[in-house]
Parts: C-alpha cells; sequence; structure tokens
C-alpha cells in the first residue's frame, strides 16, 4: 500500500484532538531505508530505528490522554494506531504554520510532529545528519471495531508482506 498525499492533508473542520482511534503512517523522504531491513519476515532494527521505536513507546509519556495501540516499524515507514482519550481540558492553543491550518494542542498532528523532532533532534545531536522524514504523514480516522481489527491485523502483518510491498524501494515499479 503506497501513500500518496493529497493538496488537502486532513480532513476539513475535524477536530484531531477529540477522542478516537487514529491510523498514522510516516515515511522517510524518498523511502530511504533508515529503520532497519525485514530478515525472514522480521524487523531488524537499525540504530535509528531502536531511537524510533524508544520514541514511539515515549508518547503517552508526552501526552497523558494518549495511549498506544498496534504498531510496526518497517524499514522505511511506521504503522501505528493512537487512541486519544479523554480531550484535555485546557483550552486549545493554536501554533501558527505556514500556508497550513494552525497546530492544535494535543492533536494528531502535534503529536507527530513532537515524534518527528525529536528523532531528528536525536540524529542531528548524533552525526546523522542523513537522516530526513517525508514533510508529511498519513492518517485514517478509525470509525468503528471492524475497521479497527482489519487495521491491527494489516500492521502485525505487515513486515511477512514486505517483499510485494509497494513502500520496498525494490518494488518501485509495481
Amino acid at each position: 500500500m503506497q501513500y500518496k498525499l493529497q493538496k488537502r492533508y486532513r480532513l476539513p473542520e475535524y477536530d484531531y484532538s477529540q477522542e478516537g482511534c487514529y491510523f498514522i503512517t510516516i515515511c522517510t523522504r524518498n523511502q530511504e531505508c533508515y529503520f532497519g531491513k525485514i530478515i525472514k519476515e522480521k524487523m531488524k532494527l537499525s540504530t535509528i530505528g531502536k531511537v524510533a521505536k524508544r520514541y514511539w513507546l515515549r508518547i503517552p509519556e508526552n501526552y497523558m490522554n494518549v495511549e498506544l495501540d498496534e504498531y510496526t516499524i518497517m524499514p522505511n515507514h511506521i504503522h501505528g494506531i493512537l487512541i486519544i482519550k479523554n480531550k484535555c481540558r485546557n483550552t486549545p492553543w493554536h501554533v501558527p504554520t505556514k500556508n497550513l491550518h494552525p497546530l492544535v494542542k494535543n492533536s494528531i498532528s502535534s503529536i507527530i510532529n513532537h515524534y518527528k523532532g525529536n528523532i531528528k533532534r536525536y540524529c542531528n545531536k548524533n552525526k546523522m545528519e542523513y537522516f530526513e522524514w517525508q514533510s508529511r504523514f498519513f492518517d485514517h480516522i478509525i470509525r468503528n471495531e471492524k475497521s479497527l481489527n482489519k487495521i491491527r491485523q494489516y500492521i502485525i502483518y505487515n513486515p511477512s508482506k514486505w517483499e510485494i510491498d509497494k513502500n520496498n524501494p525494490e518494488n518501485l515499479y509495481m
């Protein structure tokens, strides 16, 4: 499943800080395989892959209303399900962003922006400046239990399907 980002990045008028389940895919720039390799249908994490995992697992420490569900780190992308529980009672604040909607505190965009920034800062600090993210990310609002279970299965079995995955650079022309 290759993700094409459209000009409209998020669902208009939808509050991405509200309670719900969100399927997230974050890709590296140019589909570079920074996070490791699939060996015998299992992901073998590189140093950057281990950092990506550590920061993913820390998301609930930084966002008390967020729970992690199924996730997987692939060679050049990350799939994960984030569950936002009770909406924070704070008045949402907005950070101006260039040509985009404001960044809402405790929203999916804020969480992913923070996550990606942490990994990039780690890489820069540790002389891994070559690491780059794709500028945006893919999200899907999970609306029911059937969809949630289907996405969980997709995430769990993603490494075993790497040989035929369109995100695998070896399958670029599939």
